[in-house]
């Protein structure tokens, strides 16, 4: 229990937050295998087993000029991946899209303040 309340404070949450949090990940990876839970500076986000984040993969395939199953392999052999792992991302995103496309937009923001930075940077130097 004391783990569980050192855990809860890092994350600044309850401990009933953090056991919500825990079994509704456990849930999902029970539901699709191939998909883990890890950590990072923006949160806990879905990731492909030995791969990239779900959000990644999707951009990817929504970003391939193919369709269907040779999207799936073109996105393989870009990302070094196994098809099974694209189809754990597409099964991901089948069953929770919405979280999905916040990861998506919420990294197209963090992109674009990035890039106007650096563009203000070199403004400095020009």
């Amino acid at each position: 229990m004391e783990q569980l309340r050192r855990e809860a404070k890092a994350q600044a949450t309850s401990v009933s937050g953090l056991v919500q949090s825990l079994v509704e990940e456990g849930l999902r990876m029970r539901a699709l295998p191939d998909i883990v839970f890890r950590p990072g500076p923006s949160g806990r986000r879905p990731g492909v087993v030995g791969g990239p984040d779900v959000w990644e993969v999707i951009v990817a395939l929504k970003g391939s000029e193919k369709r269907g199953e040779a999207a799936v392999g073109e996105v393989a052999a870009e990302l070094s991946l196994e098809p099974r792992q694209v189809a754990a991302a597409l099964d991901y995103y089948g069953r929770w899209p919405r979280e999905i496309d916040e990861w998506i937009a919420e990294n197209d923001r963090l992109a674009d303040e990035a890039q106007a930075a650096w563009e203000a940077r070199q403004l400095v130097l020009a």
